[in-house]
């Protein structure tokens, strides 16, 4: 018998093109009228800042605009944008954008209504009461932000990254509209996408995966696998579209339940370190982590197989086992993803270091289906470069 487990996300979730105009009533819905809206910076020059502005005017609402958000926000820009929410009087939260934007956001809505500061709140339940409402719009099919329970920031005076977790994050609306991902050049799409799957597969192989997590993820790889070639190379194709942005939810829920694993802990370094973005990061560590990994997951890993396509009929385990591994690599090679952490930028010099701030990312690597030394890390970093 399977252990006790639970599942939770986001209150609710609204699916589908043109979801994003329903924006205005479900601000009412949820008895606000103020909005805050966060933006990251280069989404906010593509018009959208505009777009939300007319939008609520007119619905006869008026909304704050904070628009500071970088790919790798810094934990200061939730103080901010805290202060900013107190100041305007906003009573509700929207986030809009990538996983930065929404993360960002998170943090603001709690910060808002609990004394003291962002770097109070990181590690695990240190929220100690509910924030203001706060509904997520992802214009990516990449994080899952927008279901789950964590805020993630760099912090750069320690260089590393660090995560706000706690149940009082869980948004109360995630409202995805496939509409907003159309316009996402074919890099990013790649490297959010990749990202996603990322996710679908740890939280698969997560030690702490119930059949409830594993039904959503194994969807999830199935999704992704299908339809993320043609996003990236056919970004106007809308039923792409549809099906990344599902299944970039189905991951999110899957992490938010079952947790991340050892690629997380070992792409923090590069985020806080370098500033790689967190989905390049991870694109560039999954398929050698998966490697690793193999022996602790095989059975899991023909299903991921499976889910990707190949046939692993009459195949021993191990080798039907590795063909996941193979279309990973196939799946990030035909989307145009540096591959390597060479190319990156990183230095062979900085693995020890990397591999030891790595090693304090402790609860991914709790949930790894194999032990992770940092002897491990340094040669998952090798094997990467």
């Amino acid at each position: 018998m399977h252990k006790i487990f639970s599942f939770t996300g986001a209150r609710r979730i609204v699916f589908g093109n043109g979801s994003f105009q329903q924006l205005p009533e479900q601000i009412r819905e949820l008895q606000a009228k103020r909005p805050l809206i966060v933006l990251d910076k280069q989404l906010a020059a593509t018009g959208m800042k505009d777009q939300v502005i007319e939008l609520l005017k007119k619905s006869g609402m008026e909304g704050q605009i904070f628009d500071k958000v970088d790919p790798e926000p810094k934990i200061s820009l939730a103080d901010e944008g805290a202060k900013l929410a107190l100041k305007a009087k906003c009573d509700i939260i929207v986030g809009i954008g990538g996983g930065s934007a929404m993360d960002v956001a998170k943090a603001i809505a709690v910060l808002a209504t609990n004394k003291g500061k962002a770097v109070d709140y990181l590690g695990l339940n240190k929220v100690p009461g509910p924030g203001l409402p706060k509904i997520m719009i992802p214009t990516t099919a990449g994080t899952g932000s927008e279901v789950t329970f964590t805020s993630v920031f760099v912090r750069p005076e320690l260089k590393k990254k660090e995560g706000m977790n706690s149940p009082f994050l869980y948004p109360d609306l995630a409202l995805l509209d496939p509409l907003l991902t159309v316009s996402l050049p074919p890099g990013p799409t790649a490297s959010t996408g990749i990202d996603a799957l990322c996710h679908a597969i740890e939280s698969y192989t997560s030690i702490n995966a119930s059949p409830l997590s594993e039904l959503i993820s194994l969807e999830a790889i199935a999704l992704i696998a299908e339809n993320l070639r043609t996003a990236v190379h056919d970004g106007s194709n809308i039923v792409a579209r549809e099906k990344m942005l599902l299944g970039s939810l189905y991951a999110g829920l899957g992490l938010a339940n079952a947790g991340v694993t050892a690629v997380h802990s070992l792409s923090y370094p590069l985020g806080g370190k370098y500033g790689i973005p967190h989905g390049l990061a991870n694109t560039v560590l999954l398929p050698h982590v998966m490697s690793f990994n193999l022996p602790g997951a095989q059975e899991k890993f023909v299903d991921i197989a499976e889910a990707m396509g190949e046939m692993t009929d009459d195949m021993p385990l191990r080798e039907a086992a590795y063909l996941a591994v193979e279309a990973v690599n196939a799946l990030v090679e035909d989307c145009g993803i540096l591959t390597n952490l060479e190319d990156l930028g990183i230095k062979e010099d900085d693995f020890e270091e990397m591999a030891k701030i790595a090693m304090t990312v402790a609860r991914p690597l709790a949930n790894n289906p194999r032990q992770v030394t940092l002897e491990d890390a340094v040669a998952i970093y090798e094997d990467a470069f």
